[in-house]
């Protein structure tokens, strides 16, 4: 009996180490790419070019977030994404979840029809030409709308939160609908509050994707007042990269001042790091969702 317990004792510590050191190696690798951008961000564009840095920077400066900052449309566009972000995520996470509550129930008889057009339009689309002349014929050009709206509901979206909605108990829709609730309040206040795993992951995917959009602002809006950070940043990007090249083919070399300003490298870098902090700032508070378990196993069938 003892040999027993000393056994499983053994191969309990096992494989504890073996877990633990999967997860630090794992952990290292998803963190060092990030790291060394961190890293490159802060360090001489020239020095760059010659490569070898790895967790930190080998000639420190801010010199790429200086050019970076320097751009008098940033603010604004900053603006312009925060609220994009914010209002997007919101008016879209709402939708979507009222249509997979819809496709979620059976007594809808149109369930099977829209859930066949959801799957096709992930996989079937009209391309870019038939999608920028609706989007000309909506009136949606050089509007702030033109973020918005085409975007309000996702496929992918709306199959994940209602295949999370058919798993729920029954009777709780039940139970709610005996005591008079409509469907508007079976949805935000039964439905929701046991949901929040699923609404909370759906969030995330959304904000990043308006959060990193910038090709709706380069294809339909061309007001400097609505232009988006990322669309800034690609443009200091683009600039960088032209001018590097055009010192180059018309002297034949390039300039060293030239380059330790606008070194595209240094410039993508730094605008990575720009670009994910908000993101990071924000998961903490989204990630207790992920691993928090709901507990609906009180309620039998």
């Amino acid at each position: 009996m003892n040999n027993m317990f000393q056994t499983r004792s053994f191969v309990d510590r096992l494989f504890s180490v073996c877990n633990y050191s999967f997860l630090t190696i794992l952990g290292i690798v998803t963190l060092y790419p990030f790291a060394n951008l961190l890293a490159v961000s802060l360090n001489e564009s020239l020095d760059t070019l010659r490569g070898g840095i790895y967790l930190w920077p080998r000639s420190f400066t801010l010199e790429n977030y200086k050019i970076i900052f320097h751009n008098e449309s940033l603010l604004s566009a900053t603006f312009m994404s925060i609220l994009r972000t914010v209002l997007g995520t919101v008016l879209s996470v709402i939708c979507t979840t009222m249509l997979a509550y819809t496709l979620s129930r059976k007594e809808f008889m149109l369930r099977k029809a829209f859930n066949y057009i959801l799957i096709i339009s992930m996989y079937v689309n009209g391309g870019l030409i038939p999608y920028y002349l609706l989007i000309k014929d909506l009136h949606l050009n050089n509007t702030f709308l033109v973020y918005i709206i085409p975007g309000l509901i996702g496929a992918f979206n709306v199959i994940i939160i209602r295949s999370y909605f058919d798993q729920l108990p029954e009777g709780i829709i039940e139970s709610a609908r005996m005591d008079g609730a409509n469907d508007f309040q079976v949805l935000f206040r039964v439905i929701l509050p046991i949901s929040m795993p699923v609404i909370a992951t759906i969030t995330l995917f959304v904000s990043v994707g308006h959060w990193n959009s910038w090709m709706d602002n380069y294809l339909y809006n061309s007001k400097a007042s609505l232009s988006l950070l990322q669309f800034e940043l690609m443009k200091i990007l683009m600039q960088s990269v032209q001018q590097v090249t055009s010192e180059a083919s018309t002297s034949g070399r390039i300039d060293q001042n030239l380059l330790n300003m606008v070194t595209p490298q240094s410039i993508r870098a730094s605008m990575t790091i720009i670009v994910t902090v908000p993101i990071m700032f924000v998961y903490p508070f989204m990630q207790k969702y992920f691993i928090k378990g709901i507990t609906v196993g009180a309620m039998k069938e």
